[in-house]
């Protein structure tokens, strides 16, 4: 359950007679005003109608008589990339951090949440967030598969493994999204977040073998033109996991899976999930003669036969390009994975450069990495 973003209707004064009381000892609250966005100015083609927040003006009275007017911000959700209760959290910590440095500028007083049950609670004494979280017991699947890399070879549970992995995918994906504008979101920040294609290649050096500025910027470009071709597609839709690679999935001895670090807000393109493993099996083969033949193409093709059969999977080749291109990117910069070979990154690029310019990825044009 989320912490609500707006005042409670029963008494929205008291919680904010409550914040006066601990922000500004001694003074009380004389009067509260709703704000709307353009309060400031005239009602003529320039009146502004949205605003990123319900704002409203606090007059309070100070022991000495003097008067003092605060502004009160809090946050609702809309399209702007606001969605997520975290979106708008980073906003007023971003203002609590910022508003000092700037001349002229309206003043900080506190900067907190409003909980579950109507009270303000400040943050205006908070450093760096945290998480606490419960432990996985097992092993990385990464260790699976530098295993198989190793031994050029898959066995009966690591093929069990893999279609595990795909049931796992089916039947997360099979919950449907219903926030409507999270398709857009999710392929906004697909492209254009510091996460997804735009700040991976921002993280590139110059000089890194194999990819170029130049060869950055043109597979770029493909996944902005990508972006387009996947607006209107709000039907896809899912819940998904958002970083769903082999450092994330961890199996106990019993083949008992659990899984860390859901990403992006959990919903999105199935097709990020997928093309995320799968892409880790062509990873894990480069560089590793043998690797690709003796069991890592065995697992590639079970988990797309596995996740294909699925009536659900329908259209997500159609999608993928951008995805597996995402995902490429990640695993060829140095940053990331410094040990990676000019040459595998090279493989990675060209991988993804093919899947960019087809009108629909063909998981079978892996075995030419291998060829």
């Amino acid at each position: 359950m989320s912490a609500p973003s707006v005042l409670p209707e029963s008494d929205p004064a008291r919680p904010v007679r409550q914040l006066i009381d601990a922000a500004c000892p001694e003074a009380r609250v004389e009067e509260i005003t709703p704000l709307g966005p353009d309060d400031r100015s005239g009602h003529d083609q320039t009146e502004k109608a949205a605003g990123y927040g319900v704002p409203r003006r606090i007059t309070v009275v100070r022991p000495d008589g003097s008067r003092q007017k605060l502004v009160l911000h809090t946050s609702t959700a809309d399209a702007f990339g606001h969605d997520r209760r975290a979106d708008r959290a980073a906003e007023a910590l971003l203002a609590f951090d910022t508003f000092g440095s700037i001349p002229a500028h309206v003043e900080v007083v506190d900067v907190g949440s409003l909980t579950r049950d109507g009270r303000f609670l400040s943050l205006r004494d908070a450093g760096e967030f945290y998480l606490l979280t419960t432990y996985a017991e097992g092993d990385v699947y990464a260790a699976d598969l530098r295993r198989i890399a190793k031994e050029r070879r898959a066995g009966p549970e690591d093929l069990a493994r893999c279609e595990a992995l795909a049931r796992y995918l089916i039947a997360l994906h099979g919950a449907k999204g219903a926030q409507p504008g999270s398709y857009r979101r999710a392929v906004r920040d697909l492209v254009g977040h510091g996460e997804g294609i735009f700040g991976i290649i921002d993280g590139y050096p110059d000089d890194v073998p194999g990819a170029p500025p130049e060869r950055l910027q043109a597979i770029e470009r493909r996944c902005v033109a990508w972006r387009w071709k996947l607006r209107g597609r709000d039907q896809r839709l899912a819940r998904t996991h958002g970083d769903f690679h082999p450092f994330n999935i961890v199996f106990d001895e019993a083949s008992r899976l659990t899984l860390l670090d859901t990403s992006r807000g959990s919903q999105g393109d199935p097709a990020d999930d997928v093309t995320c493993l799968a892409l880790n099996y062509v990873f894990f083969a480069l560089d590793a003669p043998g690797a690709w033949e003796g069991g890592l193409r065995a697992l590639w093709r079970r988990l797309w036969e596995v996740y294909l059969g699925w009536s659900g999977a329908a259209g997500l080749l159609d999608v993928a390009a951008p995805f597996l291109a995402w995902r490429a990117l990640v695993l060829a910069n140095p940053g990331w994975y410094p040990a990676v070979t000019a040459r595998a990154r090279d493989t990675l690029l060209s991988f993804v450069e093919r899947a960019l310019d087809a009108p629909r990825f063909d998981p079978d044009d892996a075995e030419r990495l291998f060829a």
